[in-house]
């Protein structure tokens, strides 16, 4: 564990250094509130400070206020050091945003215990971000391809709708069905029929560019959404990811299977407002189109807010 100290006074701060080394405590120390702060604020500083509450240039008041006031994920334990004693020096701590005090002179180890008390709080808030995430991810993301949700792909759709309008930039869709599914799942099973989704979806990912997205629509359609791409660079993209992905079978235990897609593709570049809705049935029409007209194929669909 990383904890920095603060304190100008150099015996005191070589004698904390010292104690904290012997607990095995990798130690960080500065000499003014100053560089304490630049110290908490890099990347990879301290998660645990013990500030003395007297310093030059900042004390460990105002360094507890300017860490409060840039709070983010990575909380930050903060004790404080001082000689004061008096309950209103602790309240006004704790405005500041302190989280424990230790009066001077102390006992090694009450530092100690109150050390480890600040460990397990920042241990319990790494477990509670764990699992906020972990639950945001599962909320984005459909269970069975990885890939975003129908929810989240619309969402990403308006903000990418939003900056092309802004940017006057190209924005293309792709709506991806793939052909013939459910006989799929009548020959060989609803689960195999889940692992054709699973690698169908993986190999798609690696066919597109970093910076597009993908998202299930429903069953087996899905929705990608192209930043910066014109309907031709899209028509040519999904080209290319048909030949990529159709070309090889996907080996199921013992058995294998081809399959093929059919893929609507519709874009714009215009600064005038484009509805979401819309741009995904300009999509869906041309998806319905390369299905209607023999399937596995791509098609575009001309869409009416084009300038």
């Amino acid at each position: 564990m990383k904890i920095l100290i603060a304190d100008d006074d150099q015996y005191h701060n070589k004698l904390l250094q010292m104690q904290l080394s012997k607990w095995n405590y990798d130690v960080v120390a500065a000499y003014n509130g100053r560089e304490a702060l630049e110290i908490l604020l890099e990347a990879d500083g301290p998660k645990l400070a013990i500030l003395d509450w007297m310093m030059p240039e900042m004390d460990g008041i105002a360094v507890c206020r300017e860490i409060r006031s840039k709070a983010n994920n990575d909380y930050i334990y903060i004790i404080l050091l001082t000689a004061r004693d008096q309950m209103s020096d602790f309240l006004e701590g704790m405005d500041a945003g302190a989280d424990d005090f230790i009066t001077k002179p102390f006992k090694d180890q009450e530092l100690r215990a109150r050390l480890r008390a600040g460990i397990r709080i920042l241990d319990l808030q790494s477990d509670l971000l764990a699992a906020r995430d972990a639950i945001q991810y599962q909320a984005n993301h459909d269970p069975l391809t990885g890939r975003w949700t129908r929810a989240a792909i619309f969402e990403i759709l308006e903000k990418e709708i939003a900056r092309a309008t802004r940017e006057h930039s190209y924005l293309s869709l792709m709506m991806i069905d793939i052909d013939h599914f459910k006989e799929i799942n009548d020959k060989f099973g609803h689960l195999a029929g889940d692992e054709v989704l699973r690698q169908a979806v993986n190999r798609m990912q690696h066919s597109l560019r970093p910076y597009d997205s993908i998202g299930r629509y429903g069953g087996e359609e899905f929705l990608v959404v192209l930043p910066g791409c014109s309907e031709k660079d899209a028509h040519n993209l999904a080209q290319r990811l048909c030949k990529a992905i159709c070309s090889q079978p996907i080996p199921l235990g013992d058995e294998e299977v081809v399959i093929t897609f059919s893929i609507g593709i519709s874009g714009f570049k215009s600064e005038k407002p484009v509805d979401s809705m819309e741009f995904i049935g300009s999509a869906d029409a041309a998806l319905y189109t390369a299905k209607k007209t023999g399937r596995n194929k791509v098609e575009t669909s001309e869409f009416d807010n084009i300038d």
